[in-house]
């Protein structure tokens, strides 16, 4: 919003009403009389579904909790298609804590949309959720689910990793036992595709190698310079503005 001469208004529950006992639905009803657009983060999901039956001006879903991230989905599918010219006709694996990642359930939905093939691999417990594989059969995508990265490669064109959410875990003993089981190295993508990218919406803990970075095939950081050029496009959108006047 600030690239776009346009400035924030930030709040949170630590220093809004909210602390005070006001309701999610009062808290943005106040916000949108302030702004011309609401931006919400929430860690509840669906809250932001919620939130927009109360809202008079725009509101987007900048993640809420375990559900949607539609805004990264949007940036992920640009970003495909800037790196490699076409989403149609792929095939991408979707890595790591596919149960609590809202930014690969969003790109599932998105990505039936168009002509692909969705493959995941995640460790035992952490699979993409059931309601999510469903809504993708039932567009007619086809889902392969692997336990090894070392299956997945030579047919992956987007290699799509993500963190394991220590966050989620009831205890640091079982995040522990999850997390470095899928790691991308430099070692390890010598099976890939020369043509490929991997992404990754961040932050990263330990499931890339740091040595990956100069990989040509390393889009995460282009794939975040990406996405403020989407959020760009979507404020503009929805605000009625066009910044090239």
């Amino acid at each position: 919003m600030q690239r776009l001469g346009g400035s924030v208004i930030h709040t949170d529950a630590t220093s809004s009403s909210a602390k005070k006992g006001e309701t999610l639905e009062d808290s943005v009803s106040v916000m949108a009389s302030y702004s011309d657009v609401v931006v919400l983060r929430h860690p509840e999901p669906g809250a932001v579904a919620r939130a927009a039956r109360h809202c008079r001006k725009p509101i987007i879903n900048a993640g809420d909790g375990i559900g949607e991230h539609p805004t990264q989905a949007l940036l992920d599918v640009f970003t495909i298609r800037e790196e490699i010219g076409t989403v149609n006709g792929l095939t991408i694996t979707m890595v790591g804590d596919l149960k609590n990642g809202r930014t690969v359930h969003s790109l599932a939905r998105l990505l039936t949309l168009y002509q692909v093939q969705l493959q995941y691999v995640s460790p035992r417990g952490l699979g993409m959720p059931k309601h999510i594989t469903e809504f993708v059969a039932s567009k007619g995508i086809p889902q392969r689910v692997y336990e090894r990265l070392e299956d997945v490669l030579e047919d992956t064109h987007v290699l799509y990793m993500t963190r394991i959410q220590r966050e989620r875990f009831q205890s640091q003993e079982e995040y522990e036992k999850t997390r470095g089981l899928l790691v991308v190295t430099p070692q390890l993508m010598t099976r890939a595709r020369r043509r490929m990218v991997v992404m990754h919406p961040l932050p990263r803990v330990d499931e890339i190698s740091p040595e990956f970075d100069s990989d040509p095939r390393a889009a995460y950081f282009r794939q975040a310079e990406y996405g403020m050029y989407v959020r760009m496009a979507l404020l503009s959108m929805v605000a009625g503005v066009n910044p090239l006047t």
